[in-house]
């Protein structure tokens, strides 16, 4: 991915992030990134086309971030946990799953079809949880939990704040732990 490019997915996750998705405009994006207007669309021919790239972005590095540990039981169903949330709370908005939060936010207002990325890996991705060398019913149940974490944060449905979120997380943790699992 070009410089130029990934400064435009980074500007645009940013003004979704700080500002709210109905912001999220062409001119926003290419002023944000300090490029112009051509340049923006020599990457992106439209609005849909950069959400549609947000989306891959982040189904790709969380593709990545779901391989890390690959044939350690336990290993997928953490990396999901740590991949979708975060250990820290973040009031920044810069986390990783901040701009998860943002691509999917923007591309189920402006581009509803560019999330068929993401469920095709959704579906992968629970397969991979359901073989994680621990009860099927205990990851999906922790993938659950987890999504409608983002989700409360995606729509701001009173998410777990600085001093529950490490308090979940751990929670969140010791489930997947579980020796009888």
């Amino acid at each position: 991915m070009t410089e130029t490019r990934t400064r435009l997915l980074d500007a645009a996750s940013d003004i979704v992030v700080r500002d709210g998705a109905q912001h999220l405009t062409l001119d926003a994006v290419a002023e944000r990134a300090g490029v112009s207007k051509g340049g923006l669309l020599y990457h992106f021919r439209s609005k849909n086309a950069l959400v549609e790239a947000m989306v891959q972005r982040v189904v790709a590095e969380f593709d990545i971030a779901m391989e890390a540990t690959p044939g350690q039981p336990r290993a997928v169903t953490r990396a999901y946990l740590t991949a979708t949330i975060g250990r820290e709370w973040s009031p920044s908005g810069d986390s990783d799953s901040d701009r998860l939060v943002s691509a999917l936010f923007a591309a189920t207002l402006v581009e509803p079809s560019a999330l068929e990325p993401l469920r095709a890996m959704y579906a992968r991705w629970q397969e991979r949880l359901e073989e994680d060398g621990i009860d099927p019913a205990v990851a999906t149940l922790v993938r659950m939990a987890v999504d409608g974490w983002w989700l409360s944060r995606l729509v701001g449905l009173a998410p777990p704040g600085p001093d529950l979120h490490p308090q979940v997380f751990a929670l969140l943790s010791e489930l997947i732990d579980r020796e009888d699992s």
